[in-house]
C-alpha cells in the first residue's frame, strides 16, 4: 500500500479502501490525501458510480438538509442558496498566476503563492464533523479521444448529487486509465454552514484556479456554478489544455437541426447566461446534445464536437408552457431534478416568468417568504430568484439526440454567436467566411451584464465570444487560436451571428418574440446547405423576405410582414461603427497580444459601413443591397 493510501485508511470504509485502491494512479491518491489533511473530515465516502453509491449520495443530499424533500412530485428535490450567493462572483474568481508572470488585465489574478495560502488558509479544518465525497467524472463521453478525466473532494451532498445529473460517471475511466493519466482537480468545502445549510461566511467567499496544478480551490460557496468545479471552473482548465494541443474548449451549445427530408444539421452556438442559449438549444422539433460547454477537436479536418456534460444546469426564469414547452414538460412531471432557490408552496415550485400568478407567501431562498419582505439593506426580496436554476439529466427530455455520447462527436455545419445587443446587429447574419465570423461576431460578442453573474446588470461589456469569464489563457491568444483552428478545415462551418434582443430606436420595444428564434434557426440550417439565398450587407448576408416569410409560416404557422422584417433587418450604420470603436478599444485597451487580423478584419467592415452610408445614409433597409 503506497503511503498516501495508508494515511487515509484510518478515515476509509473497508469497502471505501477497496474502491480507492483500485484506481492505480498515486497522484490520485496523493490529492485526495493531501486534501482530507488540509480539511480534517471525519471521514471519507468515494463514490464508485454503482447504483447503491448514486443512492446514498441523493439520500444523504437530504439526511442533511442541504436538499429538500418538500416538493410534491416524486424525484423532485429544492436547494437554496441563501441571500448572497446567487450567481457565480467575478470578483472572488481569480487565477493564480506565478510572478513574473501576466495574463491579461481583464482577467482576475492574484499571486500563486498568496492566493494559495489564502484560500488554503480558508479550506483549513472546514469539513471537521463532515464527510469528504470523492467524485470521478468524465469530461465528455468516455473511452473517446475527447475524454477528460476530472476528480472532485467536496463536503456538499448537494453538489455531489448535482455531479450525477450533470456529468458522466468516470471512476470506471480512472480504474482503466492506469498510473501515469492526468486528470483535472477541484477540491470545495461549503464552510461553515447555518441551521438551514446556507454557507455564511460569504465575505470570504472565494474561487481560485491554478493554471500550474490544474486545480480548483472554492470555499465558503454553495452556489453550483462556484461549487460544482467541472462547471465554468474547470472550464478554465480545459481551454488552457486545448490551446496547448491545438483544439477548442468553447462555450457552446449543441443541438441538431432538421432541414428538408429529415435531414439534420449540428450547430454549435455560444451565448452569455441569459441570452437564450438554453432555449435556442431545446426549440421544439429539434435536438439537443448539449446547452453549456462543448470541446471542438479537427477530426480529418472536419470540425467535430461533443457535449462535455450530460445533463442541464439551467436557468428556470421564464421557463413556460408556451416558450419552452420541452422543458417545461419535464419540469412538471416526476423525474429526478434539483431546483434551487425557486418559492415553494403546498409542495410545489414556482419562478418568476412561468406563466401564472405565484402564491404571496412561501419558502424561498430567504427562509419564510411573505410579499413585501426586505432584506438587510431594505430592498424587497422576490418570491424566487432571478437566477434560480434546475439541474436535470438532458436523457429526461424527449429530444435528446441519440449522438449524445457517441466517442466520435457529430460534425459541425455551423456556429453562431450571439449576445444582448439592444441597439446595432440584426437577428440573424451569415459571416462572409470563417475569419470574418470568429472577429465580427465572436470576437465582437457584445452583451449586457445580467443576474447570472454578481454585480450590477444592464451594464454593456465585451464579452468575447461568450468565454472571457473563463479564460485562462492570453485573450489574444484565444483570438488567434480560433482563426487557425478554422484555417486547417477541409470545410469550416458556416459562422452566424445572431441577437434575439434588438430593441426599436423609437420607443425601445423588442423587434423579436422569444419563438422567431426558430426561424433564425432554420434559415441557418438552409444556408449551411445553399438552399435559401441571401443578401450581402456591410455586416454580412441576411435573409430574403420570402425566405423568411416561407418560414414564419411552415415553423410558426404566423404570417410575417415586410414591415418586420425591414424594421429587424436595417442596418444601422451609426451604431454599428459605434459598436466596432467599442470592440477596438477593449482590444486595444485590454489585450496585448491582439492578433492584427482583428483590426484588419474590423477596418474593412467599418469601410464598408461608411461607403453604405455614403449611398443610401444612416438606416439602410436590407432591399437597398440587393443589387
Amino acid at each position: 500500500m503506497n503511503p498516501y493510501l495508508e494515511a487515509l485508511q484510518p478515515k476509509l470504509s473497508l469497502q471505501d479502501l477497496k474502491k480507492l485502491s483500485a484506481i492505480d494512479n498515486p497522484i490520485v491518491h496523493e490529492f485526495i490525501a493531501k486534501a482530507s489533511d488540509l480539511c480534517r473530515p471525519d471521514k471519507l465516502f468515494i463514490c464508485s458510480d454503482a447504483p447503491e453509491d448514486i443512492a446514498y449520495v441523493r439520500q444523504q443530499a437530504i439526511a442533511t438538509g442541504e436538499e429538500r424533500a418538500i416538493l410534491s412530485l416524486q424525484g423532485h428535490t429544492v436547494h437554496f442558496d441563501g441571500i448572497n450567493d446567487q450567481g457565480r462572483d467575478r470578483a472572488a474568481t481569480k487565477y493564480l498566476v506565478p510572478r513574473g508572470i501576466t495574463l491579461s488585465k481583464a482577467l482576475n489574478q492574484i499571486d500563486r503563492q498568496e492566493g494559495l495560502a489564502e484560500v488554503k488558509g480558508l479550506l483549513r479544518d472546514s469539513m471537521i464533523g463532515r464527510t469528504m465525497i470523492v467524485r470521478f467524472i468524465s469530461l465528455g463521453p468516455p473511452d473517446s479521444v475527447f475524454t477528460i478525466l476530472g476528480l472532485q473532494c467536496t463536503d456538499s451532498w448537494y453538489v455531489a448529487h448535482c455531479e450525477d445529473l450533470l456529468y458522466r460517471p468516470g471512476y470506471g475511466q480512472f480504474v482503466k486509465a492506469g498510473p501515469k493519466s492526468d486528470f483535472l482537480r477541484v477540491l470545495h468545502s461549503a464552510g461553515r454552514l447555518n441551521e438551514d445549510m446556507v454557507s455564511v461566511d460569504y465575505e470570504k467567499k472565494r474561487i481560485y484556479i491554478d493554471n500550474m496544478d490544474n486545480t480548483i480551490y472554492s470555499v465558503n460557496t454553495q452556489y453550483a456554478g462556484n461549487s460544482v468545479g467541472f462547471k465554468k471552473l474547470a472550464f478554465r482548465l480545459s481551454i488552457r489544455k486545448a490551446s496547448s494541443e491545438g483544439w477548442l474548449s468553447e462555450h457552446m451549445l449543441l443541438m441538431g437541426v432538421y432541414g428538408p427530408n429529415k435531414r439534420k444539421t449540428y450547430f454549435a452556438g455560444a451565448f452569455p447566461s441569459a441570452c437564450g442559449k438554453t432555449s435556442t438549444a431545446m426549440l421544439p422539433g429539434e435536438t439537443i446534445l448539449g446547452d453549456d460547454i462543448s470541446y471542438i477537436r479537427d477530426i480529418d479536418a472536419v470540425a467535430r464536437a461533443v457535449n462535455v456534460e450530460c445533463g442541464i444546469f439551467g436557468i428556470i426564469q421564464d421557463v413556460n408552457p408556451k416558450d419552452d414547452q420541452l422543458i417545461y414538460k419535464v419540469l412538471t412531471r416526476p423525474g429526478e431534478i434539483i431546483f434551487s432557490n425557486v418559492l415553494v408552496k403546498d409542495g410545489k415550485p414556482y419562478w418568476l416568468g412561468m406563466g401564472q400568478e405565484l402564491p404571496k407567501d412561501g419558502t424561498n431562498f430567504s427562509g419564510a417568504w411573505f410579499e413585501g419582505k426586505k432584506d438587510e439593506a431594505g430592498n424587497e426580496i422576490p418570491p424566487a430568484h432571478k437566477n434560480a436554476r434546475y439541474a436535470v439529466s438532458l436523457r429526461a427530455l424527449e429530444n435528446c439526440d441519440p449522438e449524445l455520447d457517441n466517442p466520435a462527436g457529430v460534425e459541425l455545419g455551423g456556429i453562431m454567436y450571439g449576445g444582448r445587443d439592444a441597439k446595432a446587429y440584426v437577428p440573424v447574419q451569415q459571416s462572409f467566411d470563417w475569419c470574418h465570423g470568429i472577429i465580427a461576431y465572436g470576437a465582437s460578442l457584445e452583451t449586457e451584464t445580467t443576474f447570472a453573474t454578481l454585480g450590477k446588470e444592464g451594464v454593456p461589456e465585451i464579452n468575447m465570444m461568450s468565454i472571457q469569464d473563463f479564460i485562462s489563457i492570453p485573450l489574444g491568444q484565444n483570438v488567434r487560436n480560433n482563426l487557425e483552428f478554422g484555417k486547417k478545415l477541409k470545410k469550416a462551418p458556416i459562422i452566424f451571428g445572431v441577437n434575439y434582443f434588438l430593441r426599436d430606436l423609437n420607443n425601445g420595444k423588442y423587434l423579436n418574440s422569444p419563438q422567431d428564434k426558430h426561424v433564425w434557426i432554420k434559415w441557418m440550417e438552409l444556408r449551411v446547405h445553399k438552399e435559401a439565398e441571401a443578401i450581402k450587407s456591410p455586416t454580412g448576408y441576411l435573409p430574403k423576405y420570402e425566405d423568411l416569410r416561407r418560414l414564419f409560416k411552415q415553423v410558426l404557422d404566423k404570417d410575417y410582414s415586410k414591415e418586420d422584417y425591414t424594421k429587424q433587418f436595417t442596418i444601422r450604420v451609426p451604431e454599428n461603427l459605434a459598436k466596432i470603436e467599442r470592440v477596438q478599444r477593449f482590444y486595444q485597451e485590454n489585450v496585448s497580444d491582439t492578433p492584427l487580423e482583428l483590426f484588419g478584419i474590423l477596418y474593412l467592415q467599418r469601410e464598408r459601413l461608411l461607403k453604405a452610408k455614403a449611398n443610401f445614409g444612416d438606416y439602410i433597409p436590407p432591399e437597398k443591397f440587393e443589387d
